[in-house]
């Protein structure tokens, strides 16, 4: 499989996906529902941003097994 049917997917799938995510911070952010002071508001940012790049890092290492595979 070539690059167009492995990791453009993949690049598209989390650019525009992280993209949605960083202006769904910068929304609850600037409208006060989450502050960076509070030390729970702080942790729950955290797992949100590792959550999102656990599971980009967890379908890149699928995809590299699946190609490596063939």
């Amino acid at each position: 499989m070539d690059f167009f049917h492995t990791w453009l997917p993949f690049f598209y799938l989390y650019g525009v996906g992280g993209i949605a995510f960083i202006i769904g911070m910068l929304i609850i952010i600037r409208s006060n529902a989450l502050r960076l002071t509070f030390q729970k508001h702080l942790k729950w940012v955290g797992v949100l941003i590792f959550g999102f790049l656990f599971y980009a890092a967890l379908h890149a290492f699928l995809i590299f097994v699946a190609i490596g595979s063939q």
